[in-house]
Formats: C-alpha cells, structure tokens, sequence
C-alpha cells in the first residue's frame, strides 16, 4: 500500500504541474513544474517522503509510461523531416547541459571530499 501512496504522490503533483501550466501558459514541461513542486513541499513540509520513497519498485516500470510518447513519434517522421540536425543538436545539447548540471549541484549539495591523510594509503 505505501507503493500505491508513493504513485498517488507523485501522480498529484505532476497534475498540479500541469494545472499551473495549463492555467499560465508557462513554456515548461508540467512534469518539472510538478517536481519543482514536489522539491518545494518536500523542503517546507517533509511529509510523504516515506511514501514516495516506497514507490521505487514502480521506476522497473517507468519504460511503460514513456513508451506511448516514444512510439507517437513514429507517426510524425514526416513533419520533422530536414530538421534532424537541430533535433540531434538539441538532443546531444540537453543531455550534455543536463548531465554538466546534475554534477556541479551534486559537488555543491555534497560538499567537497575529505582530504587524504599521507599515511593512507
């Protein structure tokens, strides 16, 4: 049941994300303004933490909830023709930015390592 708690968590913040941008127009995906959300509760409240954490077995089946998105690509093959260099670039781009980003607020958020002692070895 904490499972179901943990889904039912983040199920209702992703709807809130995409209440607000759906009501403001906000170019952004409504799954990050529902993290973001998400984030902000988790900081100022701390409740659900548990729940949320229970619901990790459900991350095994995660392919399954992008897998519609991915295969309704297929159907626009023919608007995005000419455009792949800019779809490759944004690709390579965004996973670069995102990867360089999560690192520098990994290093921030952990501080830096302890130094070694010279007898360690």
């Amino acid at each position: 049941m904490p499972a179901l708690r943990g889904f039912l968590w983040l199920l209702g913040f992703l709807l809130l994300g995409e209440s607000l941008v759906t009501l403001t127009g906000l170019p952004v995906s409504a799954g990050v303004v529902g993290l973001l959300l998400l984030t902000a509760w988790l900081r100022f409240h701390g409740g659900g933490l548990d729940d949320i954490a229970a619901a990790q077995p459900l991350i095994a089946v995660l392919a399954l909830l992008i897998l519609p998105g991915v295969v309704g690509v297929f159907f626009l093959l023919d608007a995005l023709e000419g455009q792949w260099t800019a779809i490759l670039a944004a690709l390579i781009g965004g996973t670069l930015l995102s990867v360089m980003t999560t690192l520098a607020l990994m290093r921030r958020l952990m501080g830096e390592p302890p130094a070694a002692k010279e007898g360690d070895a």
